[in-house]
This record gives C-alpha cells, structure tokens and sequence, in this order.
C-alpha cells in the first residue's frame, strides 16, 4: 500500500491521526506527518482515515 497526502489540500485538522494512529500524526509544528508505506495490516485504519479526512486530502493506492 502507498500512502499519498495532498499537502496543498490538507488542513492539518489531525482526524487522520485519530482513525490511523500508527500512519499519521501531528507534529509539534501541528504539521501532518504520515508514513507513506505503511504495512498492510493498516489498510482497513488508512480507509478509514481518507474516509474521515475533511478536505480529502489522502489517497492511498493498493498493491496487491
């Protein structure tokens, strides 16, 4: 799987970090930092944050 985050489109609300801790988080700056090639296991939390994601900034692609 491969984590992409429109940084343009992101608003740092941190909803993401909520839905997929292990993925994404707020850094001190209160910047979206993520890790763009999370294991798998975190599929079904990454859908769930894009899902939650106000401005819709994250997009994932799965390979399988």
């Amino acid at each position: 799987m491969r984590v992409n985050v429109d940084l343009s489109l992101c608003q740092d609300h941190g909803q993401c970090s909520i839905a997929a801790p292990a993925v994404f988080s707020i850094n001190d700056d209160g910047k979206l930092e993520y890790d763009a090639n999370p294991d798998d296991s975190e599929l079904g939390n990454v859908e769930e944050a894009a899902d939650a994601c106000p401005a819709q900034a994250i997009f994932l692609e799965v390979t399988r």
